[in-house]
C-alpha cells in the first residue's frame, strides 16, 4: 500500500476552539454540483443537495457552527467554527482520534451527501477525492481574507485551480 502524507497538522488537537477553513473535492475534480454561469454559482439538485446538508452540519455536531461557505462545480470551501466548551486540559488528554473533531465532521458530511446522491440516484458513481484540504484560521486578518476569497470564489472560476478547464498561462522571460 502507497504511504500517504498525513494532512493534517501533527500534535494538532482539531477538536481545539477556533475556526477552520476547508475545501472538499470531488472525485477526478468532476463537476457535479452545478455550473459558473456569468460569475454565479447555478447549482443542480446533487448542489442543493450538498448545501442542505452541509446546512445540517450543526444539528449533528452541538460545537460547530458554519461560517462563510461556497458550493462550487466540483468543490466546497467552508468555514467550520468549532466551540468545543469544556476543560482545554481533559481535552488535551485524549487520544489522538478524539482530537479529530474536524475531520469527523468532514467524514460525516461527506458520507451524508454520497448517502443521498446514491439514495435518490442522482450521479452514477458519485465518489468524493480522499481526505480534504484544511486551515487553521489563527487570527482576524486571516478569517477575512478566507471570507472574502470564499465570497468571490464563483467571480474568478475562470482561473480556478479547481476547475478543470483552467489553462495556466506561462510567462515569457
Amino acid at each position: 500500500m502507497k504511504n500517504r502524507k498525513p494532512n493534517r497538522l501533527k500534535h494538532y488537537d482539531y477538536s481545539e476552539n477556533g475556526y477552520y477553513f476547508v475545501t472538499i473535492c470531488t472525485y477526478n475534480r468532476e463537476c457535479f454540483f452545478g455550473e459558473i454561469v456569468e460569475e454565479e454559482m447555478v447549482k443542480n439538485e446533487t448542489g442543493e443537495l450538498a448545501e442542505k446538508l452541509w446546512l445540517d452540519i450543526p444539528e449533528h455536531f452541538r460545537c460547530v457552527e458554519l461560517d462563510e461557505y461556497v458550493i462550487m462545480p466540483n468543490h466546497i470551501h467552508g468555514i467550520i467554527l468549532i466551540n468545543n466548551v469544556g476543560n482545554a486540559y481533559m481535552r488535551s488528554l485524549r487520544n489522538d482520534r478524539e482530537k479529530m473533531l474536524l475531520s469527523n465532521v468532514i467524514q460525516q458530511y461527506k458520507a451524508a451527501v454520497t448517502r443521498e446522491i446514491n439514495k435518490l440516484e442522482l450521479i452514477p458513481e458519485f465518489k468524493w477525492q480522499k481526505s480534504f484540504y484544511d486551515h487553521i484560521i489563527r487570527n482576524e486578518v486571516s478569517l477575512t481574507k478566507i471570507r472574502n476569497y470564499i465570497q468571490t470564489n464563483p467571480v474568478t472560476w475562470d482561473n480556478d485551480t479547481e476547475n478543470l478547464n483552467f489553462i495556466p498561462v506561462t510567462r515569457r522571460v
